[in-house]
């Protein structure tokens, strides 16, 4: 494989793969740029709003500060840090640049684009099939030896480097089939408290405040409890295109200014650009808000651009975004007082009134967005109760935390105003 230069291809159906056109890494400085191939140009469509439908090589905007990245939606396709991780263990050690993690990714990453190292036939990097629930234990295995810089056996190597890179973060994870679909499975990694049922618990309680949530189960492997939480970027055989939230608000940001990560400009991408048949758009810029709110009492401040992602289900066509389900919901126990998304006017301070005081910006008045805001409290008021029928006395421990931070924070309920945000209507 030639370092330098790659391919990109569109997989939405994985038999009939598209070319797109060919990846340039820059040298020196590490980014990745595209330039659409002339058929693509005619044919297909903008991978993100910043990546439109003409000749020319499309470079990462240049910010003060700025990552190695790859341009517009391509970054979306890089592994995590955990799959980077892996990479640099199974597969090639030492220090790589953006284009080698984007190439040794494999087949199965987030969204519907590859890496080929061809133009004329989509030739990605070799991999098994995805292991199976019965085999989640071999790959529980492989990520213990990972972690403490043991040798891999061959088979379970041969599981852990073939089972994709989903959007996410550092912690240890793979992608397994159950039942004929992919599921991301997410392992007990020596946490204080039983992460994975914590997260299951959170799930089900933001499902219970009218938030759609990715589904998930909770599987034992030898005793110790692991998460498991349905792909949304995958159906009926089919791959969803899909961006991140960083992406989408980076795409419509003024170029050599660093992006504004928030709530707020998020729901505005979803009003402009969201499904507008049944005003689809406009509810789930409303059913954004209600996530906002969620994190801010449960403690949830790992909500950064990679933890809200957007789909795509029609490309070719009118291109609209919808909301993905959400994922990676679960108390932080961290108190450190702040979100990774800006909430409102405050910055990124943890608190209702922060969150209200851009509600106009969501589409809400004054009185929905505190309608809004006292259901989702009520459901969070009884979580001790949704965390027990759950099961587990780890997880009502971890929830401590959640009960601190309510009662901190619902004594504010009366005074909640929009402020100078306005009240309501398109924005």
């Amino acid at each position: 494989m030639e370092h330098d230069q790659l391919h990109l291809w569109f997989l939405g159906d994985p038999h009939q793969p598209r070319y797109v056109g060919a990846l340039q890494l820059s040298i020196p400085g590490g980014n990745v740029s595209l330039r659409y191939d002339l058929a693509w140009i005619k044919t297909g469509f903008p991978l993100s709003e910043d990546l439109p439908l003409r000749d020319g090589e499309f470079a990462p905007p240049r910010v003060v500060r700025a990552p190695v990245r790859a341009a517009g939606a391509i970054d979306d396709a890089r592994p995590d840090r955990w799959g980077e991780k892996v990479i640099r263990y199974v597969t090639k050690p030492g220090r790589l640049t953006l284009m080698e993690y984007l190439y040794y990714a494999g087949d199965e990453r987030f969204g519907a684009l590859g890496i080929s190292t061809s133009a004329a036939v989509y030739n990605p990097k070799p991999t098994h099939a995805l292991p199976r629930l019965e085999d989640a234990s071999t790959v529980s295995e492989a990520i213990a030896r990972i972690e403490n810089s043991e040798p891999l056996t061959q088979v379970q190597a041969k599981f852990i480097s073939g089972s994709g890179s989903p959007l996410g973060g550092a912690k240890p994870k793979a992608v397994i089939e159950i039942n004929g679909e992919q599921w991301i499975i997410k392992f007990f990694n020596n946490e204080p408290v039983d992460a994975p049922l914590v997260e299951h618990a959170s799930m089900t309680l933001a499902a219970k405040a009218c938030i759609e949530v990715a589904p998930t189960q909770v599987i034992q492997i030898s005793g110790i409890n692991a998460i498991a939480i349905r792909r949304f970027d995958r159906q009926d055989g089919k791959r969803i295109h899909a961006i991140s939230a960083g992406t989408a608000i980076r795409a419509e940001s003024d170029q050599g200014r660093d992006p504004d990560m928030a709530y707020p400009v998020l729901a505005q991408i979803l009003r402009r650009r969201g499904i507008s048949q049944g005003q689809l758009n406009e509810r789930q810029a409303i059913e954004l808000f209600r996530r906002m709110v969620f994190n801010i009492l449960i403690d949830n401040t790992d909500d950064h651009e990679k933890n809200h992602a957007l789909l795509m289900d029609d490309p070719q066509g009118v291109r609209q975004l919808r909301l993905a389900p959400a994922y990676d919901v679960l108390p932080s126990n961290s108190g450190q007082g702040c979100q990774e998304f800006r909430c409102g006017q405050e910055g990124f301070d943890s608190t209702l009134s922060n969150a209200m005081s851009e509600c106009a910006l969501f589409g809400l008045s004054d009185a929905t967005a505190v309608s809004e805001v006292k259901a989702v409290v009520d459901v969070v008021n009884g979580w001790k109760e949704h965390f027990k029928a759950i099961g587990s006395t780890v997880a009502l421990d971890a929830g401590r935390r959640i009960e601190g931070w309510f009662r901190r924070t619902t004594p504010m309920l009366p005074r909640w105003r929009c402020g100078t945000a306005g009240r309501g209507g398109d924005g």
